[in-house]
């Protein structure tokens, strides 16, 4: 895919080489550009994107360029920075690139950020032409995505505990001590980036980059790569253009990865967005489940239709004791990706998730929500972020010849609660 224009680059030194690189691959207009004239420069010609060829020195210049960036209009606009390996700072947003990095490695970081900053501009677009209309678009969340975000820690060795107590601060940890677990939990899981520690051999971790290359819905994600590991990671670079080999230690591996977590947890609100848009805001772009409106709407038509038709139709609902609002969206998440596609549900302002089981009886629906209760229980992210497991709590109730909507929520709220 060809860049899109303009793109600055700032660099107080020329920089042909990526001048050559950015040109080759499209990018129209390249301005250059010194640190003092940053800002402006970002001001008068609007870029798609940055590249900061080499690091600032003065730190009020490098900060009037990052307030000018917060301060613009419109979709995100990424900023890629060439760092080297003698510890200097970068801008906290900017997603880092070794120096010595091919061209090419950066280009394809670069056209990964920008085709999130084209689906950021379409969801915006998209709900201005909603609100023209007069409809009510659904809101874009305000909160930081690193609030929302999980990173998957692979490892085993002494780097395992530093890593798991760094990540942990910033983002929910999965951890996976195997790397049948680690695949088990990309397949389960969202997962927003993955840090692979040290105690496995190199044909393991190459096994492992192996997979997530061949896989399009992996390509993109971030991975970070202690640096102590043996192999030949740096092979999967142009095919994994988020990945990054760090020897700097978990601390600064932490730092370097999240730029990259924040922005793909970005991408996934901004995908859920669209889905929302697309089912005309019928759909709770937080959770990827049925807004509270469409739910009970779409209750009653079940209602009906159960009754016209004499078959089944049962309701679960799940409830998680000390929940808070990360968890509970990481369980209605996970609840919507492991739905029958006949079946529906929504997520309730305390966390709890009501689930309706479409031509199911009691005891059908027994099986499937304790199958479902018992991957939340070993998936969803705990309060505390640190650790997986959350309890469900889940009460049932079967829909009667006597049964009206009222009546039916009202056994499954009062009910007893099932084993989860």
């Amino acid at each position: 895919m060809a860049l899109q224009g303009p793109v600055v680059i700032v660099a107080d030194t020329p920089a042909p080489d990526l001048v050559a690189a950015l040109r080759t691959a499209g990018a129209f207009p390249i301005v250059e550009t010194g640190w003092i004239d940053a800002a402006g420069a970002v001001s008068s010609v609007e870029p798609e994107a940055l590249v900061l060829a080499e690091p600032c020195t003065d730190r009020p210049v490098a900060n009037a360029l990052a307030e000018r960036l917060k301060a613009r209009a419109g979709p995100f606009t990424p900023v890629i920075a060439r760092i080297g390996d003698d510890g200097s700072l970068w801008p906290a947003e900017a997603l880092c690139i070794a120096a010595s990095a091919p061209a090419d490695r950066l280009i394809n970081r670069l056209s990964c950020a920008l085709r999130l900053r084209t689906l950021h501009s379409t969801v915006l677009r998209r709900t201005r032409t909603l609100a023209a209309r007069g409809e009510l678009p659904p809101e874009l969340p305000a909160s930081d995505p690193l609030d929302e975000a999980s990173v998957l820690l692979a490892g085993r060795g002494w780097s395992y505990p530093l890593l798991s107590v760094a990540v942990g601060e910033r983002v929910g940890v999965i951890g996976a001590l195997s790397i049948e677990n680690a695949a088990r939990a990309l397949q389960a899981r969202d997962i927003d980036g993955l840090v692979i520690g040290d105690g496995f051999g190199p044909r393991v971790v190459e096994a492992l980059l192996t997979v997530l290359a061949e896989d399009v819905r992996f390509r993109e994600l971030p991975v970070a790569v202690l640096g102590g590991h043996p192999g030949p990671v740096e092979r999967f670079s142009l095919q994994l253009p988020n990945l990054e080999r760090i020897a700097e230690g978990p601390a600064r591996l932490v730092e370097r990865l999240m730029p990259f977590v924040r922005l793909h947890a970005f991408g996934e609100r901004m995908r859920r967005m669209l889905k929302s848009l697309d089912a005309k805001g019928m759909i709770d772009p937080d959770t990827g489940l049925l807004g509270h409106e469409a739910f009970w709407r779409d209750l009653n038509r079940a209602v009906d239709d159960a009754e016209k038709r004499g078959v089944g139709l049962s309701i679960a609902r799940f409830s998680f004791d000390g929940s808070d609002r990360r968890s509970g969206l990481d369980a209605a998440r996970l609840l919507s990706r492991l739905m029958r596609e006949v079946d529906f549900a929504c997520r309730e302002a305390d966390n709890s998730i009501f689930a309706v089981f479409t031509d199911t009886d009691l005891r059908a629906a027994h099986v499937v929500a304790r199958r479902l209760a018992g991957v939340l229980k070993n998936t969803t992210m705990a309060p505390d972020r640190k650790r997986v497991g959350i309890e469900a709590a889940v009460t049932l109730a079967t829909l009667l010849p006597s049964d009206s909507v009222d009546s039916l929520i009202a056994r499954v709220v009062g009910g007893r609660a099932a084993a989860s």
